[in-house]
């Protein structure tokens, strides 16, 4: 008998637990529809904080997005920090060679290639367009060039111009060219950059709050007569604060949604004359837009700054109502 009046006790509480859980439920869900029908009923002024509200989160994903297809482009050049090994004019073919496969052996270069003085002369003519005015050279003036790829998995700054100076050693070795400081400039001007978008990001977030939390205290004033019957009825303050947390809610969603679109049409139209522009070059660079993971934490950012600004205005406003 005890057993099954233990079962009972339980049955019983796990059906109160339901049915709260499911009541709970059904005041968020009527919160916040309430509250989107309660912005609707001022289109204009609600359009024009979303909008705001939109263009500042465009400006902050926009430039997150530059700086990473930026990004994308400085690593692709990465891979081509290659050095040019020059060789001395009286350097023959079969020493170029017989050095190209000693570099090779290297455990601090991944790959060595010979370009003959005939090969690289064919290059010149084809592509600088002196091909005729070169036809009536007596002697080829290039050298023999071998092209060394350094281990850059393993290698730092430091290894790798001790392995220049290696090189510049050898007796075959005329001069060696690797000019890779412009791309060092421009990693650091993306890692100012990034800085530069981390700054933008949180002077923007502040100013969300301050509009978000400005806009729903002003949808608190005019709801003043409201919340004051509601409090002497004895609404809680959770229960008063719940639709305008949804209204911040819904300006937050709203934002990130427009500023998405805005964001991915501005990436749209530049894309084809990118496309256009690195054909020109025989490149290939796809513009990168939001991926699934960097659209959601968008729209969470958004939204925790919508609540967290109703939030902050709610707690004083409320405890301001209940004090007169």
């Amino acid at each position: 008998m005890k057993q099954s009046g233990v079962k009972t006790n339980n049955f019983h509480q796990k059906e109160y637990l339901g049915r709260k859980i499911k009541a709970y439920g059904v005041l968020h869900a009527q919160a916040l529809i309430s509250s989107l029908g309660r912005l609707i009923r001022n289109p204009v002024n609600f359009a024009m904080t979303a909008t705001v509200l939109a263009v500042a989160l465009a400006l902050a994903a926009g430039f997150f997005l530059l700086v990473a297809n930026v990004q994308q482009f400085t690593g692709a050049l990465d891979d081509s920090n290659q050095i040019s090994i020059f060789l001395q004019q009286h350097v023959t073919e079969q020493q170029g060679l017989k050095l190209t496969r000693k570099l090779s052996e290297n455990t601090n270069i991944s790959q060595a290639s010979f370009i003959s003085k005939h090969q690289a002369l064919d290059e010149f003519k084809q592509y600088s367009g002196f091909g005729e005015v070169l036809e009536v050279m007596d002697d080829n003036p290039l050298p023999h060039v071998i092209q060394v790829l350094p281990e850059s998995i393993s290698l730092d700054d430091n290894s790798i111009n001790e392995l220049i100076i290696n090189l510049k050693k050898l007796p075959e070795v005329d001069f060696v060219q690797m000019d890779m400081v412009w791309l060092k400039r421009l990693q650091a001007m993306i890692q100012l950059a990034n800085r530069g978008v981390l700054i933008l990001s949180v002077v923007l977030a502040l100013g969300i709050l301050f509009i978000t939390g400005n806009t729903i205290r002003l949808e608190l004033q005019n709801s003043r007569d409201e919340i004051q019957i509601a409090q002497l009825v004895g609404a809680t303050p959770g229960f008063i604060r719940r639709p305008f947390l949804y209204c911040g809610f819904w300006y937050g969603f709203i934002a990130a949604a427009v500023a998405w679109v805005l964001v991915s049409l501005m990436l749209l139209l530049i894309q084809q004359p990118l496309d256009q522009l690195t054909g020109l070059y025989e490149g290939q660079f796809r513009v990168r837009f939001f991926s699934v993971k960097e659209t959601m934490m968008l729209l969470m950012i958004s939204i925790g700054l919508g609540v967290t600004g109703a939030w902050i205005v709610l707690h004083r406003q409320i405890q301001q109502l209940k004090s007169e």
